[in-house]
């Protein structure tokens, strides 16, 4: 997208004209970007121009259509493996589980290549063309009778050839390496749209992550419900060839928006910056080599760091061991080697990735509850009465419409009602932080996982389990989409705003992976515990759901959701956010205008404990 500006006050020359003056040339100055963003041009983004809402929409579209795509299959997958492949329900859970588990943890992958190679935009567009392709596959599955094995007539059924699951695990490969793509690279780079250094922009950019999420449920909504219903009633090729229509049509509205778009140039592979911070802390160490001081520490003397499009990052006393990558041992050697010695600010920005890995970790657990909507949930709902009058069933597949709904609703009554009532009573601008938001949620999924093993239990002990309402699933949908409403969002905040400028989109990995790491884990504690308890013959986990014992699971998980809870009380307690050291936050005295005008003291620190003032 052209050449990189780099981050801060400065502006690309070229849009000053020679008939301007210098009135015109400081009114200009002011309407560009200070983030390094550049247009489709290559040039200094304008605020005017580019980003903000006008940018948005565009973004928005693609998510939508990727995440209705998304569903549309994940919800409805175990039930095409058991009917269509004839797999049998734990193997199609566990396979489910562990696509879903790919998908999420290539973000890694998608953010990678963002960050080191192609930029967010490029990702976007040229996994999304993968998807695109995979989702084509898939409906060739569906369509084509030699890809399928043959209607079952009788018990056992004829399980699929190796050719034919080949090429439907094929075209789930490439869909899973599509969303990994995707979706680390779409909510950072609608975030670059919004220019953290304006006041105005900052707060539509808080705003932008919960209608992001709220996109995000409306396209899981039309997956769920319109796709899901059309699956059952006009088949599977009509199922999947919408969402394959949807997701090329996407591709022309998110190319559409390219005038508008706010460009971040990639920075360089992050991942190889860390290698060079350990490689040089680990060398200097075994030489002996000792930090007495922060003025003992290299840094450039540039404006700008030596990271492309990068600010400069202060010194944090956190982590001490890693300063000695930055510690200049002789004068005259090579500054330039970065595998012998490392800037100040490559050192705090591998400071600020692993300063976040207890928080990734302590929430993981939730996952490993949600990945129960696409497998265990459904196959719940499967076998209950799903009647919605005299003539109309409701499909198993759009159940998890009760967790999509409940986030539709929650995201506007957060956004609009709950939290300026939170910020009066405690003065935060969100209403609550992002670490509270997020225990909120893993607090909530507590409860989910409990009115799932008591609503189980009713339905298996019921003496006539298949006249059961599938509405008492409602509790465990909706607390569930509470959940993932607190968690979720809080998450894609939190690991935004904690990342560095060349670190956005593996942030956003980050938190997505765990979504994938606890798909995996869901996969290996049902096949533990079926192996523990008797297989899937005589164990708590069979194929036949009414001789199952799936409440147990529920429990299991329920009290894994306790322990992961309190852990994360513990590490949120002692987290210190970046550029902190003492768990507090320093305003820099060219922000203190804009947080008391009465004030000329030269410094300000804000207590994150209990968000009260000390001036």
């Amino acid at each position: 997208m052209g050449s990189s500006e780099p981050a801060g006050n400065t502006y690309d020359k070229s849009f000053i004209q020679p008939s301007m003056d210098k009135f015109e040339v400081e009114s200009l100055s002011k309407n560009l970007v200070s983030n390094g963003c550049v247009d489709f041009r290559g040039r200094t983004a304008n605020k005017l121009a580019t980003g903000g809402w006008k940018a948005s929409p565009f973004i928005i579209v693609n998510e939508v259509a990727e995440r209705l795509a998304f569903f549309a299959i994940a919800v409805n997958m175990v039930a095409y493996l058991v009917f269509e492949m004839h797999q049998s329900l734990p193997t199609a859970a566990t396979h489910v589980s562990d696509w879903i588990g790919a998908a999420y943890v290539l973000t890694i992958f998608g953010a990678f290549m963002a960050d080191a190679y192609l930029g967010r935009f490029k990702t976007i567009i040229l996994f999304s063309c993968i998807y695109a392709v995979g989702m084509v596959l898939l409906t060739l599955s569906a369509s084509i009778d030699s890809l399928r094995p043959p209607i079952c007539t009788a018990r056992p059924c004829i399980l699929a050839t190796n050719g034919q699951t080949t090429f439907l695990y094929g075209a789930l490969a490439l869909i899973a390496l599509g969303t990994g793509g995707i979706k680390p690279c779409v909510s950072s780079f609608g975030a670059d749209q919004f220019d953290e250094a304006d006041e105005k922009e900052a707060q539509k950019k808080c705003a932008f992550f919960n209608w992001f999420f709220f996109a995000i449920n409306m396209g899981a909504l039309f997956g769920i419900t319109l796709l899901v219903y059309i699956q059952e009633k006009a088949g599977w090729v009509w199922g999947f060839g919408i969402p394959t229509a949807a997701m090329l049509g996407s591709l022309i509205v998110l190319a559409v928006g390219i005038p508008f778009y706010r460009y971040q140039k990639p920075m360089g592979s992050p991942f190889t910056r860390f290698l060079q911070v350990i490689v040089a802390s680990v060398r200097n160490h075994c030489r002996g080599v000792e930090v007495g001081s922060e003025d003992d520490l290299y840094e450039v003397k540039t404006k700008e760091s030596n990271i492309l499009g990068a600010s400069k990052l202060p010194y944090t006393a956190q982590y001490r061991f890693l300063d000695k990558a930055a510690v200049v041992t002789n004068s005259e050697a090579n500054t330039n080697n970065r595998w012998r010695l490392c800037t100040v600010t490559q050192v705090e920005e591998f400071k600020s990735f692993i300063r976040v890995l207890p928080i990734w970790a302590s929430t993981i657990a939730l996952s490993l509850s949600f990945s129960q909507l696409s497998t265990f949930f459904i196959s719940q709902a499967r076998i209950m009465d799903r009647s919605l009058g005299p003539n109309f069933k409701i499909p198993a597949g759009s159940i998890p419409v009760f967790s999509s709904i409940n986030a539709l609703i929650l995201v506007p009554i957060y956004e609009k009602l709950i939290v300026p009532i939170l910020r009066k009573h405690n003065g935060h601008p969100r209403g609550i932080t992002s670490l509270q938001r997020m225990g909120v949620g893993l607090f909530v999924s507590i409860f989910a996982m409990g009115s799932a093993a008591l609503v189980e239990k009713k339905r298996r002990d019921d003496s006539m389990p298949l006249t059961m309402s599938v509405f008492w699933l409602f509790p465990q949908f909706f607390l569930m989409g509470s959940a993932e409403v607190f968690t979720y969002v809080g998450q894609l905040k939190f690991f935004y705003d904690e990342a560095t400028d060349g670190t956005r989109s593996i942030s956003s990995a980050m938190f997505l992976s765990e979504i994938g790491i606890g798909s995996w884990l869901s996969t290996a504690l049902v096949k533990i515990i079926a192996s523990a308890t008797g297989g899937e013959e005589r164990g708590w986990l069979r194929n036949d759901l009414n001789k199952s014992r799936v409440d147990y699971f529920y429990w299991i998980l329920a009290g894994i959701n306790v322990v992961n809870f309190m852990v994360f009380l513990w590490v949120a307690r002692r987290f210190k956010g970046k550029g902190t050291t003492d768990g507090t936050i320093r305003v820099e005295p060219m922000q203190l205008d804009q947080l008391d005008k009465g004030s000329k003291k030269k410094s300000l620190m804000i207590d994150k404990r209990n968000l009260k003032c000390n001036v």
